[in-house]
């Protein structure tokens, strides 16, 4: 039962605070637990599903829980202790899940590593939280950890599950799994499981890396109670089954995609396991799942390809589709407010299915339940076009630090533009400044080694300050802005800015610059040019004349020049990180217009506002 009241705000602010929690905290768990109940209460032959030559082809349970345990004992092996971290570099694939819950079962913590991050960012990961094994899929992962291992001398092994010693591995991960087999007898299999199931919840899961303010990636410690009462309370809310098929697409890594795992697993519920990201369309219809979760970007690209094809088909076909949008539109806003359609509106709906929409689906495999998406805001209309089209998006909120779920929509309360109600046992609580505050099982133990940042973090109430304003409507959380400059874009990657731009402006044909990319799909900038330097260039090599710094700006050879050498300045970057796209701008940024502060520090708010026009521009699709 959800409660929402409303609070004084406290002596002196202006604002009342807003309250809502979500009912009873579940028991306190481990997911070690979840792990063996798991295999003991469904013991299916697909609980795990993986692409073998070409073909989907299932694991069963027993055969999860006998690699589990074959590569625990030989981690054990190699010295792997209680309260060791391992680190985790690799794609979406079942021994990502193997491996973590290897760790998992003798008291291990994982670091897991997005495989995207270039080599020069993993030091810093591996160092911190002290890593003494790393997990790595391919040879090109394994060639990361070749390069910067001197650098690492805590990293005692390399286990490589597609890579070997050509790569710069110690052993490979079937090596592994021998080393187990040959420890195992009955005495050992039983005490290992005894272990494990000793775990207390409080004991350190994981640590996840993510990056603050300052661009210094901090490992966020979550426990096992962190993600058990997470999985507890998400998959009550949601409603899973032993029949259920999940497609796991985004990286497990991240720990949106993680947790949901573990809530799989719990229920019973088969994991496709795709290993990149641009095997999803195909995986859907070959899978054809009931469930999956996604970032804000699929369903964007999917809302614009089926415009892009209605507008292709032209004539009769795209009368046909906005004939269909229309009637969906009309139908939606009826159950939105509660109300069944019903007489014409119910028939044109049905052939506006049978029509249009149903291609939709098929394209989703025909057989889906629910999407859900988190990791950045999901705009209301792209949300409301599915569940138009008979497609619900369960939209929900969280981060990292509270591991990670706060709040979702459900089938049962859905609430387009919202991120649904709290889950059980977390308490919101919206600050008089309008700030999002998070209490409950689900928040992190803290920052690893810091304890500054950790007390920054979380008050002595044991609230968790997001950095995300909002307000509570009817108990149902809506996102409203961020407090922080950290960027999200709309594939759920997190970019901090400041380290970029200052990257950027060491650049001598750069005055000022500003990252602009917050849920959007991509990062991009927007560069002031240093007029002086490129004024010289563009007279002494390039031989260009100009009547006008807006005429040079418009040049291509000028605008050719800006991006090649501010792109010079970006090398170590992730993928994620990397601009897209480059605008520049005529006139420096001022505190005459508001665009900077008297400390001359740049409002990222005023310069969004103020170059709209040019923002939009870079974003414009056809």
């Amino acid at each position: 039962m959800l409660a929402q009241e409303t609070r004084p705000a406290s002596p002196g602010a202006a604002a009342e605070v807003q309250f809502a929690h979500g009912g009873p905290r579940p028991a306190p768990g481990t997911l070690t637990q979840l792990f063996f109940d798991a295999v003991r209460e469904y013991d299916k032959p697909d609980a795990m599903l993986h692409k073998v030559g070409g073909v989907w082809t299932p694991i069963p349970h027993r055969a999860v829980l006998e690699r589990v345990r074959r590569i625990a004992l030989g981690l054990q092996e190699l010295g792997v202790a209680r309260g060791d971290r391992v680190a985790i570099l690799c794609e979406n694939r079942p021994e990502w899940a193997m491996a973590d819950y290897g760790c998992l079962t003798i008291g291990a913590a994982s670091v897991p590593i997005y495989p995207t991050l270039p080599g020069e960012q993993i030091p810093h990961l591996l160092n911190d939280s002290g890593a003494a094994v790393v997990f790595v899929s391919t040879p090109a992962q394994a060639a990361k950890i070749r390069a910067i291992r001197p650098g690492c001398a805590g990293v005692r092994h390399v286990i490589g599950i597609d890579a070997g010693a050509a790569d710069g591995c110690d052993l490979t991960l079937a090596e592994l799994e021998q080393r187990g087999a040959a420890a195992e007898s009955a005495e050992r299999n039983a005490r290992w499981q005894q272990e494990a199931l000793a775990v207390r919840p409080d004991d350190l899961a994981t640590l996840i890396y993510t990056s603050g303010t300052t661009g210094t990636p901090k490992g966020v410690m979550l426990t096992h109670d962190n993600f058990h009462s997470n999985v507890m309370a998400a998959r009550t809310s949601v409603g899973f089954g032993r029949d259920d098929v999940a497609l796991s697409f985004l990286p497990l890594s991240h720990v949106f995609e993680r947790e949901g795992d573990y809530m799989y697993w719990s229920c019973g519920t088969c994991i496709a396991y795709v290993t990149s990201i641009d095997d999803v369309a195909q995986s859907l219809q070959e899978v054809k799942p009931t469930f999956a979760m996604g970032v804000p970007r699929l369903y964007e690209k999917m809302y614009a390809r089926v415009f892009e094809n209605a507008v292709a088909g032209g004539g009769l076909k795209k009368k046909i589709f906005f004939w269909a949008l229309g009637v969906a539109d009309r139908w939606a806003n009826e159950k939105l407010a509660g109300r069944e359609p019903g007489g014409m509106l119910a028939w044109q709906y049905g052939v506006a299915q049978k029509l249009v929409f149903s291609k939709l689906k098929e394209r989703t495999g025909g057989r889906l339940r629910y999407f859900v998406s988190g990791g950045a805001p999901l705009a209301p209309e792209i949300n409301k076009f599915f569940y138009a089209a008979g497609i619900v998006i369960l939209e929900g909120y969280g981060l990292t630090e509270t591991s990670p779920v706060i709040a979702v929509n459900t089938p049962a309360h859905f609430r387009i533009g919202t991120v649904g109600r709290p889950i059980a046992g977390v308490e919101v609580k919206i600050a008089p400044d309008g700030e999002i505050l998070a209490r409950g099982p689900n928040i992190m133990k803290g920052y690893f080694n810091k304890p500054e940042a950790t007390a920054e973090a979380i008050d002595a109430d044991g609230w968790f300050h997001t950095g995300d304003i909002g307000r509570l409507e009817d108990g149902f959380l809506r996102i409203t802005d961020r407090k922080k400059d950290i960027i999200v874009t709309a594939g759920g990657k997190n970019i901090a800015p400041q380290p970029i731009e200052n990257a950027v402006k060491t650049c001598k044909y750069v005055s000022q610059c500003v990252m602009i990319g917050d849920k959007r799909r991509f990062p991009s900038l927007l560069v002031v040019p240093n007029w002086e330097a490129v004024e010289k260039w563009s007279r002494d090599e390039a031989k260009l004349t100009w009547t006008s710094r807006r005429e040079l700006m418009d040049r291509p050879e000028v605008r050719a020049k800006m991006d090649q050498e501010v792109r010079a300045k970006l090398d170590g970057l992730a993928s994620f990180e990397m601009p897209k796209k480059i605008a520049l701008l005529e006139h420096d940024f001022s505190i005459e217009r508001g665009e900077l502060t008297p400390k001359l520090s740049v409002k990222r708010k005023v310069v969004d506002e103020s170059y709209r026009d040019v923002i939009d521009a870079m974003y414009a699709e056809e």
